[in-house]
């Protein structure tokens, strides 16, 4: 195995996204990744359609690089097996309810006393406190417990979660760094360290300025559909054909763009001047700049605000988004084993062999216990 996390070893007793996304991404960089899955296999496996040759594909975009092995913990042979792989491991992830894996001696004390250089990932819905440990955490119920869907959707319609499960995948990325992190410190202490990281923490950290919002400012956000509350214009704009997302962020760049539009005399108006009165009279100024971008379609503005270095961009399908980045170079497929994936999206400059890319591409998702049989009888021999 090559990358930057080569010679480690991670026990994934993870499953659906968050845990299994961040161990991809440790995989992606080199780590040996066990993949411990139940005797029915990751819930995800029949989480269909969609399918590429009957495996689910939401299965298959979390789970590349990974070995499988099938382990029923209530089996005394089994959880030996699984014992032995957590005192073998320099890193653990899990996400069962906190202090599930206690009673089969997988929670941290028992197996940091084996093994002190351990570190011990936990990933849970709303933390293992004595009031949050008990609920259990699906993605969307964050979304809407923690105010998401309540900034989702029309202003005038209901509450909408987002399109993707957002604090699962914020979540992953928040453990995988907490999992750098204590491998960083253990360079010095020897020691690793018990890393727990939340969804409902996760998703007041994401939301960003909308949470400092209230937690700065005192201001409850409320959904404004497309709208930013913040910036104005940030937000799609109908043109001939169809809307373009236009986003002028500073005085610069709107000066730039209403140039573009043919109405300069804008960027001095004292109503739009600075961000701050567009946005206090975004209702003055969106018609005037629908007025200009109504002469043409959204294709010809595009390149032509674009060249202006003012952001701007179409509103594609997922299709058209991957189109997109390959057309700019960016490579976004990678097939392993006949299995295409979206790239790692890191890439380094250095000793990377010349290509820029840290990710390593080795195994596609396994089949379930696809390699059971040599991983029991390694964790049943001697290092």
């Amino acid at each position: 195995m090559t990358g930057p996390l080569s010679g480690l070893l991670v026990a994934d007793f993870s499953r659906i996204l968050a845990g299994p996304y961040a161990t991809m991404l440790l995989a992606d960089l080199g780590a040996d990744v066990i993949k411990v899955e139940a005797p029915g296999g990751d819930d995800t496996r029949s989480w269909q359609p969609p399918v590429r040759d009957g495996i689910s594909t939401y299965y298959l975009a979390v789970n590349r690089n990974k070995r499988s092995i099938a382990l029923d913990l209530k089996d005394p042979g089994d959880l030996a097996a699984a014992q032995e792989l957590a005192r073998r491991a320099d890193i653990l992830v899990e996400n069962f309810r906190p202090g599930g894996l206690a009673r089969f001696g997988l929670d941290y004390e028992t197996v940091a006393d084996g093994n002190p250089k351990l570190i011990y990932a936990s990933i849970s819905g709303f933390g293992s406190g004595p009031k949050g440990a008990a609920l259990p955490g699906y993605d969307l119920i964050v979304q809407a417990i923690s105010g998401l869907m309540s900034l989702t959707g029309d202003p005038k319609g209901e509450p909408f979660r987002a399109g993707i499960s957002v604090f699962d995948v914020m979540a992953g990325l928040h453990a995988t760094i907490g999992v750098l992190s204590a491998l960083n410190a253990r360079h010095e202490t020897g020691r690793g360290q018990h890393v727990e990281v939340n969804l409902m923490s996760s998703a007041l950290s994401g939301l960003v300025n909308q949470s400092s919002a209230y937690v700065a400012g005192g201001v409850v956000p409320l959904r404004m559909g497309n709208s930013h509350p913040s910036l104005f214009p940030y937000e799609p704009l109908p043109c001939a054909d169809g809307e373009l997302i236009i986003t002028a962020g500073n005085n610069g760049q709107f000066r730039k763009l209403v140039e573009v539009l043919g109405v300069p005399e804008l960027a001095d108006d004292p109503r739009f001047d600075r961000n701050e009165k567009r946005t206090a009279n975004r209702e003055e100024l969106r018609p005037l700049l629908i007025e200009r971008l109504s002469t043409r379609t959204k294709l010809e503005w595009f390149r032509d605000i674009i060249a202006a270095g003012v952001p701007c961009g179409p509103i594609n399908t997922v299709d058209g988004g991957v189109a997109f980045a390959e057309d700019l170079g960016l490579d976004p497929v990678v097939t392993v084993g006949g299995i295409p994936g979206v790239r790692n999206p890191i890439t380094f400059t250095g000793d990377t062999g010349g290509s820029g890319e840290a990710a390593s591409y080795r195994l596609p998702p396994p089949s379930l216990d696809e390699h059971g049989a040599e991983l029991r009888k390694w964790l049943e021999g001697q290092e």
